[in-house]
């Protein structure tokens, strides 16, 4: 549900010696206005998360969990009485989550290096990070802390770059980006056999955001919180002067943004 005024503006400042071309760099860039990525990034189509979970969670772990996004869904979705448990590498990032959602555990861990038992839940799930984590060695834990049968599902929204305005906010977006994702995502590849093949599916949908809003989304991506600030600041310009003269967003007090999310399973054997 859109929001009656646009969010803060982002920080103004990028720390020292960070490299927007750098995957570490980017990756450890969420620090950074956590309370805005709250704010103004999108959640996940209910269907879709319905679509991931198995109907015989009891126990699911959000990884990479960021600021919650995705676990309120999965918590919305899940009986009262199963648990719901939230990893991720930020303080940041986990201190949004506990504030918006006070009563699911948290813990600051890697995909690489997930701080809870072997077989200690039925589903893992993973909002729109699967890209910064170290495939083999994720796969190797997931299936690690998964009880056999448990489910892995990894989403991820796409803005619909068929839209013109759309395709225009991502060029701004990634303009000198070198590690601008390519199109289409293939995140379950090389699980091995340790899990079964993996299923697919797409759901499209529509966020909406108050005007002015969409220089907050701009800023809370990877590329232009690594970014000098004089660079950030221009390309954020952009995006301005984009809301300001399209005109499907021109005098519009609400901007509707259309997504298509991917959502991807399979089960440890």
């Amino acid at each position: 549900m859109a929001s009656s005024t646009p969010p803060s503006r982002p920080s103004a400042s990028t720390p020292a010696g960070h490299d927007p071309h750098d995957h570490a760099d980017r990756a450890a860039s969420f620090d950074r206005d956590a309370d805005l990525y709250a704010q103004v990034r999108p959640t996940y189509p209910r269907e879709a998360v319905e679509w991931l979970l198995p109907g015989e969670a009891r126990r699911t772990l959000d990884l990479a969990a960021g600021t919650g996004k995705l676990t309120e869904v999965v918590v919305d979705l899940l009986p009262t009485g199963t648990d719901v448990v939230a990893v991720d590498p930020s303080a940041a990032m986990l201190g949004e989550l506990a504030a918006r959602l006070p009563g699911i555990a948290t813990h600051r861990g890697t995909a690489e290096s997930i701080p809870l038992a072997d077989a200690s839940v039925d589903a893992v799930l993973v909002g729109q990070a699967w890209h910064w984590f170290d495939a083999d060695a994720a796969a190797t834990e997931v299936a690690r802390v998964l009880r056999p049968g448990g489910t892995l599902g990894v989403i991820w929204n796409d803005r619909d770059d068929d839209v013109d305005w759309v395709a225009r906010f991502r060029e701004i977006l990634h303009r000198g980006d070198r590690l601008e994702p390519q199109a289409g995502h293939a995140p379950l590849s090389g699980l091995g056999d340790r899990f079964t093949d993996v299923e697919a599916s797409t759901f499209r949908w529509v966020d909406r955001l108050p005007a002015g809003a969409l220089r907050v989304l701009a800023g809370t991506r990877s590329y232009l919180l690594s970014l000098p600030d004089a660079e950030r600041t221009a390309l954020l310009d952009e995006v301005d002067a984009l809301e300001a003269t399209h005109p499907a967003l021109a005098g519009r007090a609400e901007i509707e943004l259309p997504y298509v999310t991917s959502a991807y399973r399979a089960r440890r054997r």
